[in-house]
């Protein structure tokens, strides 16, 4: 009789499982694994909580595994961040994975020190985003670096979803370059396939109280610091001015929800603003669908997953030039790259968009034929 062949058991950590893109991107490939008869598979998180909710309770994703682990948070604390390395270490020795595959910065570090000395044979690393950038306290990126460089020792693969993550790590001596591999982040690219005709899409718009000759720019991501939703509310009183049918949906939640709706009022734009507050994944292709332009304000990310989610829908992307966004918006090619936080030149493209929707429709065209030839899951 023949034995039966053993399963390759993987542990995949992230910090927490809110709406957003590093965690849609982690639920994919575990999601993928499962399917896989090879893999016993089993997802770690920390415990989620807050206004940005709860992915693996959309429905989306059925887990077959899910340990939380208590003191993983995305704070920097000493007492939380060693009751979760024992914890993951004691688990990691218990369970005895041949793979760890950590996911964002503070699962990335605990994960991989957990994962070394409870003697896992690999350990991979996704790097999602960067906990050191501009807009961080110094000693903050001291730490993070220092911490990035010894855990890059423990790895024996890093994996970034855009070629910027892995020039800004080996900038910071973090790795070497062999250990390095870029991956987009798949995703199902039908689900961003138009499947609405523009007499559905009059209608649905109507529901939602936006007018029906409106030009629509949609931006998606969380309410949160450094999304960059203000810039979009400081050129939007101009934009209306001149064109009064401009209308700006803000798609998600989060802290700054109540900040960024006064903002608003204080405007006067109450009539061109919709927020939708928090939808589930599966919803978000349809406000891009609904919608004439992608605008993506954030002043740090990976590579966003709305810009590709917004190419394959046939979209017009206007994106701040940050982190790997230009590997895919390619000025006056495939859409619009604006200097971070130039008001300036971010009107300009907004504008542009409105008065010669022709040219950004085929601009995005050319996007979109890009990211179907990279980006199928």
């Amino acid at each position: 009789m023949q034995e039966k062949k053993k399963k390759i058991k993987v542990a995949h950590i992230i910090t927490r499982l809110i709406i957003g893109g590093a965690q849609e991107n982690t639920l994919y490939t575990v999601d993928s694994l499962q399917k896989d008869p090879r893999f016993e598979v089993v997802l770690v998180s920390g415990e989620t909580m807050g206004p940005e909710g709860k992915l693996y309770e959309t429905g989306e994703f059925k887990l077959e595994r899910l340990y939380v682990t208590k003191g993983l948070t995305r704070e920097i604390s000493p007492f939380n961040d060693l009751k979760a390395l024992f914890d993951l270490y004691n688990y990691f020795k218990r369970e005895k994975f041949d793979i760890v595959h950590t996911h964002s910065s503070k699962a990335g570090i605990i994960g991989r020190i957990a994962a070394y000395f409870a003697r896992v044979p690999k350990i991979y690393h996704t790097v999602h985003g960067l906990p050191f950038h501009d807009y961080e306290k110094a000693w903050r990126n001291f730490i993070f670096i220092t911490l990035e460089r010894f855990c890059a020792l423990l790895s024996t693969r890093i994996l970034t979803v855009c070629r910027t993550m892995t020039r800004k790590c080996l900038e910071k001596g973090i790795g070497r370059k062999n250990k390095y591999k870029t991956v987009y982040s798949g995703m199902d690219i039908e689900r961003y396939s138009p499947t609405m005709d523009e007499n559905t899409v009059k209608e649905k718009r109507k529901e939602l109280g936006i007018p029906e000759d409106a030009k629509v720019f949609v931006k998606v991501a969380r309410l949160f610091e450094l999304k960059g939703h203000e810039y979009v509310i400081d050129i939007a009183k101009d934009i209306v001015d001149e064109h009064p049918e401009a209308f700006f949906v803000f798609v998600g939640d989060g802290i700054l929800r109540s900040e960024l709706e006064n903002a608003v009022k204080e405007a006067g734009l109450e009539k061109n603003f919709l927020f939708t507050g928090l939808v589930p994944p599966s919803d978000v292709p349809f406000f891009i669908e609904l919608s004439d332009s992608v605008i993506h304000t954030s002043l740090r990310e990976g590579l966003a997953r709305v810009i590709p989610q917004g190419f394959l829908m046939g979209k017009p992307v206007i994106s701040f030039d940050v982190d790997g966004a230009w590997e895919l918006v390619r000025n006056n090619e495939t859409g619009f790259l604006v200097p971070e936080k130039d008001i300036i030149s971010l009107k300009k493209a907004v504008k542009e968009v409105i008065e010669d929707y022709p040219k950004a429709k085929e601009m995005a065209l050319e996007g979109q034929r890009i990211c179907r030839e990279i980006y199928p899951y």
